[in-house]
């Protein structure tokens, strides 16, 4: 009798610039995982909550929502890439290039940018271009990221990871082909309040609703979106192989979460959601943790008749929101900080929408 101990992922020997792995994950999205992510998010930009919208917009129909597609496209990465990470450290020049509706199928594959050991020499960092495709090739979701990845290399690891396979091109595009059509955003008898031309350079929202993360709901969403991540939903490992001795929520969600939590107030009446940049997890959050948002508007600038672009530093916190932090460094990049870092702040990143201006101002 053989007995055999498969592991995937790979540690800092097995990764080599410029290898490509076609990750073995092929999905279509249905309606039901789509539900349960927009009922746990609800996040409040129009297109992706309401079919009338999206089809006035030009779009076939609701696309899926960003965020499900970077948590799809780092879910499947895992399975080849940071299954034996110790941290997920930064996401990089995300974008969602073309749009993704219900029944389209998706996989992923990532290339290998660089790989850079320690100066300790038992742990390194390593950077990979993930995108994320849909049937037809198109590329739904493209971002860069970095792990930080264990010194050694994965025995027994099953020979099918397909090092060198053919990547897709990556979409230089920020905005869809319904969108650069420029078709003029449809107008409602209600909606959310934020239109391009009420937010300043400098101001700064502390969103005041939080959400505490759910023990089995986090859990289910991590499954759903295929992340195969031990350190997300087996306590038993968590137990040796954590830094909390217990499970970690997985940092796609906690991202998530907070970008939703701002939403009524800066994404209310987003069109499109033209990317993130410069984001990173200075803290772990664990179930029971509540989560909280805060907002700085970075600039503003015109896209056309009918809309702007907003560019936001989004801060997530646990436990508080952000109002006594914002004097203590809230919307400092913590992973540049020598001291002052702030134990609180669980996510930070940068969000550029293409937001509307106000119906009838002219």
């Amino acid at each position: 009798m053989t007995v055999t101990r498969p592991l995937y992922g790979r540690k800092l020997e097995d990764f080599r610039k410029g290898d490509v792995y076609a990750h073995p994950w092929d999905v279509t999205l249905d309606h039901g995982l789509l539900a349960f992510a927009a009922a746990s998010f609800q996040d409040a930009m129009p297109p992706f909550a309401s079919e009338t919208y999206a089809k006035a917009l030009g779009f076939a129909s609701r696309p899926v929502h960003p965020t499900v597609l970077l948590n799809l496209g780092l879910s499947f990465s895992v399975h080849d890439v940071s299954e034996q990470a110790i941290a997920h450290l930064a996401y990089i020049d995300v974008r969602f290039p073309e749009a993704c509706y219900a029944g389209d199928t998706v996989t992923a594959s990532s290339e290998v940018l660089d790989v850079k050991p320690s100066s300790k020499g038992d742990r390194g960092v390593v950077s990979v271009r993930t995108l994320l495709t849909n049937q037809a090739g198109k590329v739904v979701c493209r971002f860069d990221r970095r792990a930080l990845v264990r010194a050694g290399g994965v025995e027994g690891r099953p020979g099918s990871s397909w090092p060198q396979a053919a990547q897709a091109t990556a979409s230089d595009a920020h905005l869809p082909p319904e969108l650069r059509a420029k078709i003029a955003p449809p107008v409602r008898q209600a909606g959310f309040s934020g239109f391009f031309e009420d937010f300043s350079v400098g101001d700064v929202i502390v969103h005041q609703v939080g959400k505490t993360v759910g023990d089995s709901e986090h859990m289910q969403l991590t499954q759903l979106f295929r992340n195969s991540h031990p350190i997300h939903f087996d306590e038993v490992y968590c137990k040796t192989n954590s830094f909390a001795k217990t499970r970690v929520v997985y940092g796609g969600l906690v991202l998530s979460w907070v970008l939703a939590l701002g939403s009524r107030d800066v994404g209310g009446n987003a069109l499109w959601d033209l990317g993130l940049d410069d984001g990173a997890h200075p803290n772990g959050t664990l179930a029971g943790d509540t989560l909280y948002a805060s907002t700085k508007i970075i600039s503003k600038e015109e896209h056309d008749a009918e809309s702007g672009v907003l560019c936001l530093r989004i801060v997530g916190t646990k436990n508080v929101t952000g109002e006594g932090l914002v004097e203590q460094g809230l919307f400092e990049p913590e992973l540049s900080k020598t001291d002052g870092k702030l134990s609180q702040k669980v996510v930070e990143i940068t969000r550029r929408l293409l937001v509307r201006k106000r119906p009838g101002r002219r």
